[in-house]
């Protein structure tokens, strides 16, 4: 019996727009956005947490909007703007979420420090925008956003773990970098 053949290709050479910089790189059709940018490019801000999308280590941004990169292919994010940890902060200039984590403390091993901040600028967006979240009273459109209260934090960060338990910290901080006093 003949082995079956396919003319297909199982990788291609894509082009990934990470931080403001392009990249073109050949990539197996099967390589996460995580593996691509961590081991393609050497961006390791990016963690490998639970590789199943459950914990938010590997958060970045996607046009602005948060994904967890180890469920995203790479292939996927062509031609889509990525921000890793990377590219938040202004060369030396911390970004205000950068600052209010280590001013607060709002990390302790660090390792899911990136993802955090990742997830904290989108839910600050995303609060801003008017998005309503899974404890927000009125979510009437004409209502306008909710008080980014901590309850509202926490849940909007609820996609992205902290083993070692920083969590009033990072609620603190995220609170503090959207400019509001969110009681803890």
């Amino acid at each position: 019996m003949a082995t079956p053949t396919s003319s297909a290709s199982t990788s291609s050479a894509i082009t990934l727009h990470v931080n403001g910089e392009k990249y073109t790189l050949p990539v197996d059709h099967r390589t996460t956005l995580l593996d691509a940018l961590r081991e393609r490019l050497d961006l390791t801000g990016t963690k490998k947490g639970c590789d199943q999308g459950q914990c938010g280590a590997c958060t970045v941004l996607l046009d602005g909007r948060r994904a967890v990169s180890c469920l995203q292919l790479a292939v996927a994010a062509e031609g889509r703007e990525i921000t890793t940890i990377e590219g938040v902060a202004d060369g030396d200039q911390l970004h205000p979420v950068q600052q209010a984590f280590v001013d607060l403390d709002g990390y302790q091993c660090g390792y899911c420090t990136p993802g955090q901040i990742c997830s904290a600028l989108a839910v600050i967006e995303e609060h801003a925008a008017g998005w309503p979240s899974a404890v927000t009273d009125d979510v009437r459109p004409e209502a306008g956003p909710p008080p980014l209260t901590a309850d509202e934090i926490r849940e909007r960060m609820s996609g992205n773990l902290c083993r070692c338990g920083a969590y009033v910290s990072i609620v603190q901080a995220v609170a503090r970098a959207a400019g509001v006093e969110a009681a803890v």
